[in-house]
């Protein structure tokens, strides 16, 4: 199992949260892991019912954090992509 990291581990965890937030109000951030193997974490969304998984390379928010701007804008694409498909959303077993 990857380990879970808490927000103040994740390099820039609040642009990620204030872009999703900017995006659609009503997701939230409900667990992020780190995956060592492969560098990125992977971002747990919820919707309401539903889950959508995202998996964003430590080197792109560190990049963020760091204010280059084009990885900025991947992540604003990859965001914007990502919360308006329906392939990302699955239903959350209850």
């Amino acid at each position: 199992m990857d380990p879970r990291v808490s927000e103040d581990k994740v390099p820039a965890y609040d642009i990620v949260e204030a872009k999703i937030r900017q995006l659609d109000n009503t997701v939230i951030i409900f667990r992020v892991f780190y995956i060592l193997g492969r560098f990125l974490y992977k971002f747990q969304l919820l919707r309401k019912d539903k889950l959508c998984i995202l998996e964003i390379p430590k080197k792109m928010l560190l990049d963020i954090r760091d204010g280059d701007i084009s990885a900025d804008l991947e992540l604003s694409r990859i965001l914007e992509v990502s919360l308006d498909s329906s392939d990302c959303w699955k239903h959350v077993n209850s």
